[in-house]
Formats: structure tokens, C-alpha cells, sequence
């Protein structure tokens, strides 16, 4: 009888020990975004500046995180100032990613555009294509300028040939130019 019990608890211990790893095993973790212990260097604070063709831009980012496996740099909290002979841009977004071979860059949520001619484009995610001097988003966009007000579900501004399209079910509200 004495050796039933005892194979009876030792039966009880080994079910709850079993139970207690597997349900500890199956705890979801909710990712906080970058895994920073993967990143081959991590930049406080970095700045970039380049010039090119009579552009000059400079890109400063609170954290970067570099993968060079990926030929990537994670950035958080990204400003990136673009002066050009008579205009300037300043872009900013929470997060982003700089290509490091291509020199490619996107930024993403709470993504804000302003120029000094007045012009504001507001979306969560806005690219930039070096090569094809190529500024895009296939996201929603909302564009800005002297009351003037434009939302699109995508934007494509080719730089090399002046050229923007506001895409998708466009909704736009002119505004009355004083004097007119």
C-alpha cells in the first residue's frame, strides 16, 4: 500500500512539473522592435551628411542600429535636412531604415515633410530612391500648401524631371488666393 502512495505523488510531481515547463515554454513575448543584441554597432546619435550634384543633405537619427549582414542601419527618430540653391526640405519620422549600398532610406510612422515654400506632406511611410532621385509612398498622403489641401492613397515625385503625381482616390480643397 505504502508503495502505491508513493507512486501515486511521485506520479502527481512529474504531471505538474511537466505542466509548469510546457505552459512556461508557450508564453507569448511581445517584440519592443529591434533586436539591439543582433546589431553589429550601435550609434547614440549619429549624423550623416552628404553632398551631391549641388544637393546637400544631412541625416541625424537619435540611435542607429548597423547590420552589416543586411547592408542596413536601423535608425530611430530621423530628421533629414535637404538644402538645395534656392529651396530646403526637412523630413522627419519614429523610425526608419538607411540602405547602405544603395544609399536608399525609409522612414516610417508619424512621417512629416515640410519645405520652405510652404509645402507640408504628412504619411507613415515615405522612401527615398538615390539613383532615380525618386521620393515615393504607396501609402495614404496628405499634402499642404497656403490652405491648399491634398490627401491621396500614393505620391510619386520625380525629382530629376520635376515631376509629382498624386495618386489613388485624390480629394483636394483649393484655396482662394487673396486678392483673386
Amino acid at each position: 500500500m505504502a508503495g502505491a502512495i508513493l507512486a501515486a505523488v511521485l506520479l502527481f510531481v512529474v504531471i505538474v512539473a511537466v505542466t509548469l515547463v510546457v505552459r512556461s515554454r508557450m508564453v507569448e513575448v511581445e517584440s519592443l522592435g529591434p533586436a539591439t543584441a543582433s546589431a553589429d554597432l550601435r550609434i547614440k546619435e549619429p549624423e550623416v551628411e552628404e553632398v551631391s550634384g549641388g544637393v546637400k543633405w544631412r541625416l541625424k537619427a537619435a540611435q542607429a542600429l548597423v547590420f552589416e549582414g543586411e547592408g542596413r542601419t536601423a535608425l530611430e527618430r530621423i530628421s533629414v535636412h535637404v538644402f538645395e540653391r534656392d529651396r530646403t526640405w526637412t523630413i522627419v519620422g519614429d523610425e526608419g531604415d538607411l540602405f547602405q549600398e544603395t544609399g536608399n532610406v525609409e522612414l516610417r510612422r508619424n512621417v512629416v515633410l515640410t519645405a520652405s515654400d510652404g509645402l507640408r506632406l504628412e504619411t507613415s511611410v515615405l522612401r527615398w530612391q538615390g539613383v532615380e532621385k525618386r521620393l515615393w509612398t504607396d501609402a495614404p498622403v496628405k499634402m499642404t500648401r497656403d490652405g491648399t489641401v491634398a490627401d491621396g492613397t500614393a505620391l510619386d515625385v520625380r525629382m530629376r524631371d520635376e515631376m509629382t503625381t498624386l495618386a489613388g482616390r485624390v480629394h483636394a480643397i483649393f484655396a482662394k488666393a487673396p486678392g483673386r
